[in-house]
């Protein structure tokens, strides 16, 4: 049986409308003291969040881009304690997660929560919190790989002799983060651009 143009555009928009039901993913862009930011949902949990510049940041995995107002609650949420955290009145998040990666990396990035407000620790420490204390390498790793920046905070995570190691959205923009979470002045002004000297 043949269906009409009609009937295969009403059968295409529900098809469209079950996948959306399902999880399809989507972003939205906000502006914040280190820059954009691309908040990335599969419509339930928060799957990512992403700066402009941002090293193992899957682009090809945000999905439709959505204007905050009509973006999915959880993102509209993250956007506003995002908010919160930049003007320092938040230091724990409470949102529903959902990064996607090896059951090693969710060990860690859970570990990372733990890491309290204002504090860093090594990747020795972080490492040996995970009861894997010569797993450091493989730690710094999947550190590297978070695709939650800031609300799962990897920037907390430092060299063993306190310097600033690497980190995907750049280690100004980490630097940045520790500064504000130690009440110092912070590097980049609320355009989201450095400082002009």
């Amino acid at each position: 049986m043949s269906r009409t143009p009609t009937q295969d555009a009403e059968a295409s928009q529900a098809t469209q409308n079950t996948q959306s039901a399902q999880g399809a993913r989507s972003h939205s862009m906000i502006d914040s003291p280190v820059g954009p930011l691309a908040l990335v949902t599969d419509g339930e949990a928060l799957t990512g969040v992403f700066m402009a510049e941002h090293r193992h940041a899957a682009t090809d995995r945000r999905g439709e881009a959505v204007a905050l107002g009509d973006a999915a609650a959880v993102v509209r949420r993250a956007a506003e304690q995002l908010g919160e955290y930049f003007v320092g009145d938040r230091r724990i998040f409470d949102l529903p997660l959902a990064p996607e990666g090896t059951a090693f990396q969710q060990r860690v990035w859970a570990a990372l929560q733990e890491i309290p407000y204002g504090e860093t620790w090594s990747y020795g420490q972080l490492a040996a919190h995970l009861g894997s204390p010569g797993a450091s390498r493989a730690v710094g790793l999947a550190n590297g790989r978070n695709p939650i920046s800031i609300i799962v905070p990897c920037h907390r995570v430092i060299g063993a002799d306190g310097s600033m190691t690497g980190y995907g959205g750049g280690v100004p923009r980490k630097e940045h983060l520790l500064a504000l979470e130690r009440g110092e002045q912070p590097l980049f002004p609320a355009t989201g651009g450095p400082v002009p000297s």
